[in-house]
């Protein structure tokens, strides 16, 4: 790492598998299945898979130097059961999550990485749309809900940015699994070396 930075970040982008979204997941795969086919969720569910494989063996590539390496994951509320939250999650079959309990496994830290508070904000606008999801639902309701979608985003991205800021400490390195809607870019100081 450059002295010239004290900190680094390693932005992971990430898509979000069926055992991550907790008790929306069966709905979701409804949603989808009904839409889109059982074969195009079959697939689905694979292309995920596979881009799991691969960030696993990347982030393997990188020979990190584990006991400096902090991890951050979007979803995970920043609320005192962290551990307890990835270890459930991993069992419920997120490779997500089974590959954070290997990371702490080898001497790397979990940091809570989001407001609790948002996170509740966007679970109920989600089961929102979900029960919204016929399409009999009005095109203002639709608009409105996607403005307040995007409104608790950016509240997510702030709040992510800044527990980064935060906790991350000189010297070490940053592992944020972040989903593809989420954006840090402008949020962070310029004293840690971001790297996509």
């Amino acid at each position: 790492m450059p002295r010239e930075f004290r900190r680094r970040l390693i932005w992971i982008p990430i898509i979000h598998a069926g055992a991550d979204l907790g008790n929306l997941a069966e709905s979701v795969r409804e949603v989808y299945v009904r839409k889109m086919g059982r074969a195009r969720w079959e697939k689905h569910m694979a292309d995920i898979d596979r881009i799991w494989r691969g960030i696993r063996a990347r982030i393997e590539k990188m020979r990190l130097d584990y006991p400096q390496v902090r991890l951050y994951q979007d979803g995970l509320p920043t609320c005192g059961h962290e551990a307890e939250i990835v270890r459930d999650l991993a069992l419920a079959g997120s490779q997500n999550h089974r590959l954070l309990v290997d990371l702490m496994a080898k001497g790397a830290r979990l940091t809570g990485t989001e407001s609790p508070e948002f996170l509740l904000e966007e679970y109920n606008l989600a089961r929102e749309a979900l029960v919204a999801s016929a399409p009999r639902e009005a095109p203002e309701a639709a608009r409105r809900r996607g403005e307040r979608t995007r409104t608790i985003l950016e509240k997510r991205d702030q709040y992510i940015a800044a527990q980064i800021a935060r906790t991350l400490q000189p010297g070490e390195t940053g592992l944020i699994f972040l989903g593809m809607l989420h954006s840090l870019v402008g949020r962070l100081p310029p004293d840690i070396e971001v790297v996509r």
